[in-house]
């Protein structure tokens, strides 16, 4: 009977635990067979059948470890997402809603000076309609296809390839995205702290197609990036005679402490267009998309166009400022060469404790996230307040496309991380026009 015990046993063990080794050592139950054939508990017939048991299993499991894990994980973080860790295989959807609502209240001669036969009045639209995919689809290459349909049609604007880990520059990225150009423009709509950009975004090359060196220096303190991009429409096209551009940032963050809850972000960049006699033009809305261009060149026939561009941003807990100068210098084909400048200044501070989310990879400001999401008998979400200054000047000699000053005051509530309402009211200053009060609201949801 203690025999028979005894063989059932080894019979057990065997099985699992040759089944579990993948190497060629000899496993628990194998050295546990060789015992029970030296003291006779089992004869040599039953011993080479067990042992050959435990040979296939080893077998079967070294197999079925030599194949890839096709094992797809679902979750959410900042997003639907779908991985493979093994494959380094990543997928993510998301997408974003903005509303906006405005109503303008200007002084009569400023229709004068717009050409305007009637008030400009109040209005809604989407600002923003999108949906993207994104992820890695090995290790060392990204993705990202991402397209807007607030106005009407599927209009690209990122989508590109992106190749990581390259030797002495660390990322390739080839498509139709954003220059290397401005803190301000190349940080998402998504996180502005105000419902637009500031006046000198009109300046601002934007989204094209090319491709792009980048990489960080000195623990990502530093950080570099330089593109060759041609002029494409809102479907990435650009044929025939389209215009050739060169932009290159260079930023620091010589302070980053308590995980970024103290930053001073330094920036530097340009952006040179080669225009080949094409025409060149700058326009500006009053920091409100619902109304019409306050200020205006229109076409300027020109060879070349050049901007510089300083930045500064300072984030110290709940407290933060930011500013930036674009100067522009149009090489024209005849008569004398415009410049023009234009900057804003403004500071931010949360009332709930928050503080600006810093990317010290990428350079640039992202995401809030709330101490406290907003829930009845729960948290308030995040409350920022903030106030800005911005200024454009299109006026050179030869060319009136007028001077802009545009005070904006803000508050934001930020329900969850994903969820935000946007409130500004402007007062724009049109020279020689008089001033407009402009009210305007943002309702927003981002995954």
């Amino acid at each position: 009977m203690l025999r028979s015990r005894i063989v059932l046993i080894a019979t057990c063990l065997a099985l699992p635990l040759g089944a579990s080794a993948a190497s060629e050592k000899p496993t628990l139950a194998e050295h546990l067979l060789e015992i029970l054939r030296a003291d006779g508990t089992i004869s040599e017939e039953k011993y080479q059948e067990l042992r050959g048991l435990a040979a296939a299993e080893r077998q079967a499991l070294a197999e079925v470890a030599a194949k890839p894990d096709n094992d797809i994980r679902v979750g959410w973080k900042d997003g639907f997402y779908l991985e493979n860790p093994k494959q380094h295989f990543k997928m993510q959807i998301g997408g974003r809603i903005q509303t906006d609502w405005a109503t303008y209240d200007e002084e009569s001669k400023v229709n004068q000076v717009l050409g305007l036969m009637d008030d400009i009045g109040s209005g809604t639209e989407f600002r923003r309609a999108r949906i993207f995919v994104k992820g890695q689809v090995t290790e060392n290459v990204n993705f990202k296809a991402e397209y807007d349909f607030a106005g009407g049609d599927a209009d690209f604007n990122d989508v590109y390839l992106q190749f990581t880990d390259v030797p002495f520059v660390n990322k390739v990225t080839v498509g139709h995205f954003k220059e290397p150009f401005s803190l301000e423009e190349l940080g998402s709509a998504k996180f502005l702290t105000f419902m637009e950009r500031g006046l000198p975004n009109a300046f601002a090359p934007a989204r094209n197609s090319g491709i792009m060196l980048n990489g960080n220096l000195w623990e990502e303190s530093v950080t570099w990036a330089i593109g060759g991009f041609r002029q494409t429409d809102d479907f990435g096209d650009g044929f025939g005679d389209s215009d050739y551009n060169v932009s290159a940032r260079l930023t620091g963050s010589p302070v980053y402490r308590d995980e970024g809850r103290e930053v001073l972000h330094l920036g530097l960049s340009s952006s040179y267009r080669f225009l080949s006699n094409e025409p060149v033009a700058f326009a500006s809305v009053p920091e409100s998309n619902l109304g019409p261009d306050y200020v205006n060149t229109d076409d300027i026939p020109a060879d070349s166009v050049w901007l510089l561009n300083p930045e500064l941003a300072y984030v110290r807990g709940p407290f933060s400022l930011q500013a930036e100068y674009t100067y522009s210098s149009v090489e024209a084909n005849s008569g004398s060469d415009p410049e023009f400048g234009g900057y804003y200044a403004y500071l931010s501070y949360f009332l709930t404790g928050e503080h600006r989310n810093y990317s010290r990879t990428n350079a640039i400001f992202g995401r809030v996230k709330p101490k406290r999401n907003f829930k009845r008998g729960g948290g308030l979400g995040a409350w920022e307040v903030a106030a800005r200054y911005s200024h454009i000047d299109l006026d050179d000699e030869a060319i009136g496309g007028g001077e802009l000053a545009d005070w904006t005051l803000a508050i934001n509530w930020y329900l969850n991380p994903f969820t935000r309402l946007m409130f500004n009211y402007i007062r724009a200053d049109l020279e020689d026009a008089g001033d407009t009060n402009i009210f305007q609201a943002r309702f927003q949801v981002d995954f």
